[in-house]
């Protein structure tokens, strides 16, 4: 096969060009290729019906290991080939789905959550087209959302919170300049979602501790978010890092940091107290 990174490379090279399937296909499209399909935060019920469709069709399902649930591919792969990809690299990847596709056979490549967020589906997209198989994304449920859910909050609340950030902490894969979660908090009205940072939330905090944050902001830790073996840890800035470490949890974890986190002061909103409508006509204010 075509080196990925030469791939990757030709396939920047060629973003200039539009993509004429943009044009010719929306999100939840059925489309010739492979598709690249969000298998949701855990819950089998949480796979979006197109997903559920594709993968109960599939020949082959290329699955992120351990990060989508057993019950899932039981439920609904249980005729497919299944292949982990944990452990497996570009190499063995893009010509295991490319020769399976060029065979004839259905395949399915199943990402945890929303492929959108923090996963390397593009790479592997670029280097199969580079191949010459079509590919094409499925949305998913990220974590974030079915923490929210998990919580019984949302992640913006008037008067509280006007913004999210999906973000990641320092470390192998982030360098500590482009480590930008104490802006986050610093800002105020901000809803701060650590991803692949279950591991760092003591550390974390106490950088967050050192740069003058409030000690009492509000953190929830989310773990398994909607699988069988969820917990919540609930706590500060100053005491969630102890706690996280108490629960022995090292990953799977989604990290809410701000005041949304306790659903606290908000405000009524504007779209349910007559100002939408006072014109006499429907509005799409949305909050």
């Amino acid at each position: 096969m075509t080196d990925p990174q030469d791939a990757i490379d030709a396939a920047a090279d060629d973003r200039g060009d539009r993509d004429d399937r943009i044009q010719a296909h929306a999100a939840g499209d059925v489309q010739d290729g492979i598709p690249f399909v969000g298998a949701g935060p855990g819950d089998p019920g949480l796979l979006t019906v197109t997903g559920r469709e594709l993968v109960e069709d599939a020949d082959l399902v290329v699955h992120a290991g351990s990060l989508v649930n057993s019950e899932l591919l039981d439920a609904y792969c249980a005729d497919a080939e299944q292949v982990s990809s944990i452990g497996k690299d570009l190499e063995e990847l893009v010509p295991l789905m490319r020769d399976a596709y060029e065979d004839g056979r259905d395949v399915v490549r199943l990402h945890s959550g929303d492929p959108a967020i923090y996963g390397a589906a593009l790479e592997q997209m670029d280097a199969l087209e580079h191949e010459g198989v079509p590919t094409y994304i499925v949305p998913g449920v990220t974590s974030a959302f079915a923490a929210s859910a998990t919580l019984r909050t949302q992640l913006t609340l008037n008067g509280v919170a006007n913004h999210v950030a999906f973000t990641r902490p320092q470390g192998k894969t982030l360098d500590a300049e482009d480590d930008h979660i104490s802006e986050f908090v610093e800002m105020g009205d901000v809803t701060t979602c650590l991803y692949l940072g279950t591991h760092a939330v003591a550390e974390t905090m106490d950088r967050l501790l050192d740069d003058g944050h409030d000690p009492d902001t509000p953190v929830a830790v989310v773990y398994h978010a909607s699988w069988p073996d969820e917990d919540v840890i609930e706590g500060t800035v100053e005491t969630i890092g102890d706690r996280v470490e108490a629960a022995g949890y090292r990953a799977s974890a989604l990290v809410v940091i701000g005041d949304a986190a306790r659903k606290a002061g908000y405000e009524r909103s504007y779209l349910y107290d007559g100002w939408a409508n006072r014109d006499g006509s429907e509005s799409e204010a949305d909050d």
